[in-house]
């Protein structure tokens, strides 16, 4: 028998409900989460505004800023990791949200601080260098940590509530922050981005640490990938659906001559989080893998339906159905991501792992913005469902 194979996965029954401590420790890793983000969503519309209405720069230039976070975010997952498996997964939030804290005080430097443009610019840049960094941290030590504290049996639980923290706080940040600027400006805007990773780091002193192996050996990167590859690609190929739609629903909504993309996208949303609301313990019941082909299938559907919608009830229905699909993949290949790792590796895999999702933002808009450009809009639908299709059979031949 192969002792590195991975176990062979047996789905379980309903998971106990959880006791009153447990509750109570996911709840503050969700707050963790939730207030640690806000220093993610709260910059991203004002700095746009920032830098084009004050500074002048062009769009290149500031698509440059708002990118380097995620650029630093992707190549720093896999030190995060380590980081939390060495030190602990406490470590690595208590070194994280600093540091996302310390980008909201770059941002108030830049808006207060007189220099030209230029000089703005670099102290900008610094602050997104830190906040990729930052999140990188706090978003793995996290997962990691309420994986160890619940159980590796509520991997799927974990990562739909620490998911739906996430998505509330890109949801919420971004108004906010726009609310913000428009009132105080930019400064204003650095310095709430400063504070809430800073309420976050109040909750995480509060929190208990989790047994951490004891070992120090070093993983390469390589290893850690070739035991999650598979669980990471569905996860990057099911995630560009999700980016079609956050990023060009609205052009093709215009381009067909149609009103109600913001109701389109609200209903995306709700598919979203109600299905996350009620059905967070199925990856863990069900397996992984199973409830992903059910999901892959349904967002397929949904991503059809968008591109062939001759009104803009039926494109309302299919943002919905995709909603529905894309909300449970995320938890349900990161139940099988970590399935396939000693738990000594656990942080590198929750890591790397999470990489493929960045990595699907970042090349997705580009990509599909090409292909829009040739052959209109709705190919940004026919590409999120010959994915979603792709991601099914991945998932089914794993």
């Amino acid at each position: 028998m192969n002792q590195n194979a991975p176990p062979k996965f047996k789905a379980a029954s309903k998971p106990a409900p959880l006791s009153r401590d447990d509750r109570k420790s996911l709840i503050k890793q969700v707050l963790i989460v939730f207030f640690g983000f806000l220093s993610v969503g709260l910059p991203l519309p004002p700095i746009s505004l920032y830098m084009h209405d004050q500074l002048g720069f062009s769009a290149g230039v500031i698509g440059l800023a708002i990118g380097l976070q995620s650029v630093v975010t992707v190549l720093t997952r896999h030190r995060a990791g380590t980081l939390s498996d060495h030190h602990g997964a406490r470590y690595a939030i208590r070194l994280g949200l600093p540091l996302s804290a310390l980008a909201g005080l770059f941002y108030l430097l830049a808006a207060v601080a007189p220099l030209p443009a230029e000089g703005k610019l670099t102290l900008l840049l610094i602050g997104r260098v830190a906040l990729g960094f930052g999140e990188s941290l706090f978003i793995t030590g996290a997962m990691s940590w309420c994986i160890g504290r619940l159980g590796p049996h509520r991997t799927g639980l974990v990562m739909s509530w620490q998911g739906i923290a996430m998505y509330s706080a890109i949801g919420l940040g971004a108004p906010i922050g726009l609310a913000v600027y428009a009132s105080i400006g930019f400064a204003g805007v650095g310095v709430l981005a400063a504070i809430s990773p800073l309420i976050a780091l109040g909750i995480a002193y509060a929190i208990p640490d989790v047994p951490v192996s004891g070992s120090t050996e070093r993983t390469p990167f390589y290893k850690v990938i070739g035991l999650i590859w598979r669980s990471g690609t569905v996860l990057f190929l099911a995630t560009i659906p999700f980016a079609g739609i956050t990023g060009f629903l609205a052009l093709t909504y215009a381009e067909r001559g149609w009103s109600g993309a913001g109701i389109a996208l609200a209903a995306f949303s709700t598919g979203f989080i109600v299905v996350r609301l009620v059905g967070s313990h199925l990856p863990d019941q069900f397996g992984g893998a199973r409830v992903a082909m059910t999901s892959l299938a349904i967002e397929a559907l949904g991503q059809a339906l968008i591109w062939l919608s001759t009104s803009p009830m039926l494109a309302l229905l299919g943002a919905l159905v995709t909603g529905i699909g894309f909300s449970l993949i995320f938890p349900s290949m990161g139940v099988e991501a970590t399935r396939r790792v000693p738990i000594e590796q656990r942080g590198r895999a929750v890591a790397n792992f999470i990489a493929f999702f960045d990595l699907a933002i970042g090349l997705t808009a580009p990509a599909v913005g090409y292909a829009a450009g040739v052959f209109g809009y709705g190919a940004t639908f026919v590409i999120g469902a010959v994915a979603a299709i792709c991601a099914l059979v991945l998932a089914a031949t794993g």
